[in-house]
């Protein structure tokens, strides 16, 4: 997205309307943050870190000047916040960034890999630039670790794996059944039985 805002006031009008934002209704059980951590197994704290930087991105997404690229754990909350519809597009977008703020899949392949490798670093150093102070490196990992040989990710369901102490207690219920059977062979091996 091109540069929107360019004055120190725009920006310090936007930062403000930015961090009194707020996702979602006030009043709901599972707020924003709530359904941030769950959805991604994170603490309630964590995300409200998360939804912070998340705001900072879209701080940089209309001042940086050029393409921005968040981190994984800010666009698990830009993918939610998409959810939230109504306050993305009729409310957050127009009101709080001043201009709509899309979010495109990559085509896949070495050059898109290479686009995004860039411009995320890009975003980092403008992060810098912006916000005076590294990104944390627990919501933004370095450039080589989020666009990395070795980056495919994928999301599960923890109701879908067994856990290792559960296969640690079928294991171990299978072996002492497995024990149990062969003393009871052995006691009916010796007993005539």
């Amino acid at each position: 997205m091109a540069t929107v805002l360019s004055t120190k006031a725009d920006h310090d009008a936007l930062r403000a309307r930015l961090f009194t934002h707020s996702i979602g209704p006030d009043t709901a059980t599972l707020s924003f943050a709530k359904r941030l951590a769950r959805e991604n197994r994170w603490t309630t704290s964590y995300a409200r870190r998360v939804i912070q930087e998340y705001y900072r991105f879209c701080f940089l997404a209309v001042t940086a000047g050029h393409e921005v690229t968040p981190s994984d754990q800010v666009d698990q909350a830009w993918h939610l916040h998409l959810t939230y519809s109504r306050d993305y597009w009729e409310h957050f977008c127009p009101n709080v960034l001043g201009a709509p703020l899309h979010h495109g899949p990559t085509g896949g392949g070495g050059d898109e890999r290479a686009r995004y490798y860039e411009q995320y670093a890009q975003t980092l150093k403008s992060y810098q630039e912006a916000f005076d102070e590294t990104p944390p490196e627990d919501i933004w990992s370095p450039a080589a670790e989020r666009f990395g040989e070795h980056t495919h990710a994928f999301r599960i369901r923890p109701s879908q794996v067994i856990f290792l102490k559960d296969a640690v207690g079928i294991a171990g219920a299978i072996f002492a059944g497995l024990v149990l059977l062969s003393i009871g062979y052995a006691l009916g091996a010796n007993f005539g039985g």
